[in-house]
Formats: C-alpha cells, sequence, structure tokens
C-alpha cells in the first residue's frame, strides 16, 4: 500500500463557493445607504420617528452605515422603527 509524504498536496481541492448576499435590508445583506433614527429630547435616548438615510440633526443614533452588513440588531431596530410609525 502506497503512503502519502504529509507535505503533499491532495490531487484536487474543492472549495464551497461563496456569493454575495446582495444589496438591501434583510439580515447578511449589505446595507444600501446609511440609516439613523432621532432621539428623544428629554434625555431618555430613545428613538423616535422614522428611519431616515441623512443625519436628521440634533441627537440621533446611526443604525447602520452604507456598505456595512445587515444583522439581526439593525434589523430589529428597522422592525421597532416601522411598528413605532404603523
Amino acid at each position: 500500500m502506497a503512503t502519502r509524504k504529509s507535505d503533499e498536496r491532495p490531487a484536487a481541492t474543492v472549495r464551497t463557493q461563496e456569493y454575495a448576499a446582495g444589496t438591501g435590508w434583510q439580515v447578511g445583506q449589505t446595507a444600501p445607504e446609511d440609516a439613523y433614527r432621532s432621539l428623544d429630547g428629554h434625555g431618555h435616548n430613545t428613538p423616535v420617528g422614522p428611519v431616515v438615510h441623512e443625519h436628521p440633526g440634533g441627537h440621533a443614533r446611526q443604525i447602520v452605515t452604507k456598505g456595512a452588513v445587515v444583522t439581526d440588531g439593525v434589523r430589529r431596530e428597522l422592525d421597532a422603527a416601522e411598528s413605532d410609525e404603523g
């Protein structure tokens, strides 16, 4: 029986293909724009109002930056803003 030397590479190596999740607001995708949400003016730092894509002025929370991966936390924040509006 032939033995392989430990420093030899296998004849073929198969790598799994990785695909980008694309651009969008779903978890794992790349954020297409910055996302901000205003904070209340009473010192509670409670997010109020809709998600906007430019800094709204005053106190605001940046949820995600353009080109960053949308995480579960980002998605929760976006969903919370939608439910607060409706």
